[in-house]
């Protein structure tokens, strides 16, 4: 076993339960949307929180990439375990954070996301500025992500998230989200 797959086993885990989290959010949202319809009551999932959610999951790949990426690169040491720990762990409470445990509480969803949504965009920033951190770290990677390019999509990134922690209007917060989630696809799909 190498290093990277010892680690990586570690990290994949701790990611994997935040898509978990993720998904099973949305699944008691939406059971929650069907109880209420055959029960006659009032709640609205919206727009905003499902787009978190879905930016979350397109975030949380990224991870996964760089992790590939740096896969020749990885050592196994107690400061690498408590760092795997630490970002992964973060990374989890952001997912954790993106669905509430208890739906029925609400009776529009928009209301939650205005709740988390500056916490889940400060930890995902923190968690970027880490990886760059650990990325400017090591020579060969540096110099590989230190371009224009590089530097303009990570910028462009935190920018987005930024203004999600700072507008309160839904439309434009509906609008900074979808183009998250557009400049992940366009990564992942180009």
């Amino acid at each position: 076993m190498t290093d990277f797959e010892f680690i990586f086993v570690f990290y994949a885990l701790l990611l994997g339960l935040s898509m978990v989290e993720l998904l099973s959010g949305f699944g008691r949202t939406l059971e929650n949307e069907f109880e209420t319809e055959a029960q006659d009551r009032a709640f609205k999932i919206g727009w905003l929180t499902p787009i978190l959610g879905f930016f979350v999951m397109l975030d949380l790949l990224s991870f996964w990439v760089i992790a590939w990426v740096m896969r020749d690169l990885v050592a196994v040491t107690p400061a690498m375990l408590l760092g795997v720990m630490a970002f992964t762990g973060a990374y989890y409470l952001a997912a954790r954070l993106v669905f509430p445990t208890a739906p029925e509480r609400f009776q529009d969803l928009d209301t939650h996301f205005f709740r988390v949504r500056r916490t889940i965009m400060g930890i995902l920033i923190t968690l970027v500025l880490a990886q760059w951190a650990f990325i400017l770290s090591i020579p060969r990677l540096a110099e590989a992500m230190m371009t224009p390019l590089g530097i303009g999509l990570t910028l462009l990134l935190i920018a987005l998230m930024a203004g999600v922690m700072i507008v309160r209007n839904r439309h434009i917060q509906a609008i900074l989200l979808v183009a998250l989630i557009v400049r992940y696809l366009v990564l992942y799909l180009v």
